[in-house]
């Protein structure tokens, strides 16, 4: 991954405030899915870590990955000892296999990437995975179509997997309600 990519979210996250993230809305509303045993958990691509530390309340012991060495030294300086922050490279770096008890991806996505996510999963792991969708309502998120999910996407990315939850409501219906211009998922694996 270009040293150009790295400086662009170091750029992006050079006055984020780590303690007012929040933890993605797949993760917030359906946390009631998390396992009551704790466990390993991984915040992949997490930004400001507001999955990393709803994890880290609920008692598992989370790797947060991201490309940002700023987002990542914010996170060290928080010095949570649930959160294990480390800078991770999604091109060069690899995921531990059958290592993790729940995965949470948010506004991610690299479609080459989820046979390794897939297989960082523990038998019965979760993952909880929200992203852009090219069926939107406005023009928020990414422009470039290639970072936007096609309409039934996830599910076919995650068909090894068995959907617990599946959310897009794409341009049905009252396009003002509801949970828009976005995929959402949670799948266990078998």
């Amino acid at each position: 991954m270009s040293s150009d990519k790295q400086k662009k979210w170091n750029d992006c996250y050079q006055n984020a405030d780590i303690t007012t993230a929040t933890a993605a809305t797949i993760l917030q509303q359906n946390r009631h899915l998390l396992p009551s045993s704790t466990g390993q958990a991984l915040d992949l691509a997490c930004g400001r870590a507001g999955n990393a530390q709803l994890l880290a309340q609920h008692g598992f012991k989370v790797d947060a990955f991201d490309l940002s060495s700023t987002v990542i030294d914010a996170l060290k300086k928080e010095d949570n000892p649930a959160i294990n922050p480390h800078v991770w490279n999604s091109e060069t770096d690899p995921l531990a296999i059958d290592y993790y008890d729940i995965i949470v991806v948010s506004y991610f996505l690299q479609r080459d990437l989820f046979s390794s996510i897939i297989k960082a999963l523990k038998t019965g792991g979760l993952l909880f995975y929200q992203t852009w969708s090219q069926q939107c309502v406005d023009h928020s998120g990414p422009s470039n179509p290639d970072f936007r999910l096609q309409q039934g996407e996830l599910l076919t990315l995650c068909a090894g997997l068995r959907t617990v939850l599946y959310r897009e409501e794409g341009q049905l219906g009252d396009i003002q309600q509801g949970h828009r211009n976005e995929a959402c998922l949670i799948a266990e694996k078998n």
